[in-house]
């Protein structure tokens, strides 16, 4: 059974360097036999997270639709934006609303048993990584498998051509086999 993967960026940008990344990634692991959901965060725009708000009105919709998908698969393909040496706020609240249970859901139940892979675009000359050392951090504290090896692409404001392409033919097969590792792991 192929493995089902769930992508998504930590970032909303039109023309993203991080969804344009998420996508070569996701093509690996396409490849490699996956089945994998590309989701763009602007169709699931969830509030800033807020007890008092979840409290009060419950829980958003965007969020129970966000978390739904989740279950649905057995991966994650994040690309997470690099913001100040750290990983983005959309990320971070995405993360967040998902680790809510619901009524009757087991604590982290959208994070457990999960493998994750990730990578990063950054115009920056580390490419986002120092972002993805705290997201590795992050999903590992909730109980997810996050697999070794992670891409950061520098200078990514010259790396992509201009239909979504990687310029560099090694950093593609960097991207790609992200995805296809993905793809392939069992634990």
């Amino acid at each position: 059974m192929p493995r089902k993967i769930l992508a998504f960026a930590g970032s909303a940008r039109k023309g993203s360097y991080n969804v344009r990344l998420l996508r070569v990634a996701a093509a690996g692991a396409r490849d490699a036999g996956a089945e994998v959901t590309l989701l763009d965060m602007n169709e699931h725009c969830l509030p800033m997270f807020d007890e008092d708000f979840e409290s009060e009105q419950g829980t958003p919709e965007a969020v129970t639709a966000f978390k739904a998908l989740m279950k649905s698969h057995d991966a994650l393909l994040i690309a997470s934006p690099e913001y100040n040496s750290s990983f983005s706020p959309l990320l971070k609240n995405t993360i967040d609303w998902a680790t809510r249970p619901a009524e009757g859901e087991k604590p982290l139940e959208c994070f457990r048993g999960k493998v994750a892979a990730l990578v990063s675009a950054s115009p920056g000359y580390y490419g986002g990584y120092r972002g993805l050392q705290q997201v590795r951090y992050l999903l590992g504290n909730i109980g997810v498998v996050v697999l070794p090896d992670m891409f950061a692409l520098p200078k990514a404001h010259e790396a992509f051509n201009d239909d979504g392409s990687l310029k560099d033919p090694k950093q593609r097969e960097s991207a790609e086999n992200i995805g296809r590792a993905l793809a392939v792991f069992r634990a």
